[in-house]
C-alpha cells in the first residue's frame, strides 16, 4: 500500500524560504533541520536540489522514503546527543518555526563555504504556540548566531498578523557564496 503524506504536509512553504532558495547552488544539497511534514523539502526538490531532511517524526514525509534525491533521518535533536550531521556541509540549510539552542552552533556549522542559511521562527513577544521564552528567539539573536561563520544578507524582525505573530528571519551565506562576489549592478 502507497505511503501518503500528513495532512499538515500540504501547508504552503513559507515566502521567505522560497524567495531565497535561489541562492542555493544549482543541484546542490538542501538541509531541512526539523522538517516536520517536509513542505520545505517538497519546495526544494521541486525547485532542482536534493533534499535531507531530518526530524524526530518523520510520518508526514513518508510518501518521500523512496524518491530519488531524498535523504530523510529519524532524530531527536533535543535529546542531548551529538548532533547526527556534524562535520557535514549543505549548499542550503532550513529551519523555519523551529529553536534548540544547543544546536545553533552545528546549524550554522552545516552552511557550506559556498552555501545559504534561510532561517525563520518565531521571537519574543510572539502571541500562541509557541509562548515559553525558550522557545523564541531574543532581538537579534539569529544574526549573532551567523556572526564570524557567515555573511548576512537579510535580517528582519517583524510583528504581524491576527493571531499576532513576532519572527525572525535570516538570510546568512558561507564567505565563498557568488552573492558576495557579484559584480556590481550596471548604473
Amino acid at each position: 500500500m502507497p505511503h501518503t503524506a500528513a495532512p499538515h504536509a500540504a501547508i504552503a512553504p513559507s515566502p521567505w524560504v522560497l524567495r531565497h532558495l535561489g541562492g542555493v547552488r544549482a543541484g546542490g544539497t538542501v538541509l531541512d533541520v526539523a522538517c516536520g511534514g517536509g513542505r520545505h523539502l517538497r519546495a526544494a526538490l521541486s525547485a532542482g536540489f536534493r533534499v535531507v531532511g531530518i526530524d524526530r517524526d518523520l510520518a508526514g514525509c513518508c510518501d518521500l522514503v523512496e524518491t530519488p534525491g531524498v535523504r530523510l533521518i529519524a532524530a531527536d535533536l533535543e535529546s542531548g546527543v551529538p548532533f547526527p550531521l556534524s562535520g557535514t556541509c549543505f549548499e542550503g540549510v532550513v529551519v523555519t518555526n523551529y529553536l534548540w539552542r544547543p544546536i545553533l552552533p552545528d546549524i550554522v556549522g552545516a552552511v557550506a563555504e559556498d552555501g545559504v542559511l534561510i532561517y525563520e521562527t518565531f521571537a519574543l513577544g510572539h502571541q500562541g504556540r509557541p509562548s515559553r521564552p525558550e522557545f523564541l528567539l531574543r532581538p537579534g539573536e539569529l544574526v549573532e548566531a551567523a556572526a564570524g561563520r557567515l555573511v548576512v544578507m537579510a535580517f528582519e524582525h517583524v510583528r504581524s498578523g491576527e493571531p499576532f505573530r513576532v519572527v525572525q528571519r535570516i538570510v546568512a551565506v558561507g564567505p565563498r557564496h557568488p552573492w558576495l562576489s557579484l559584480p556590481p549592478a550596471a548604473g
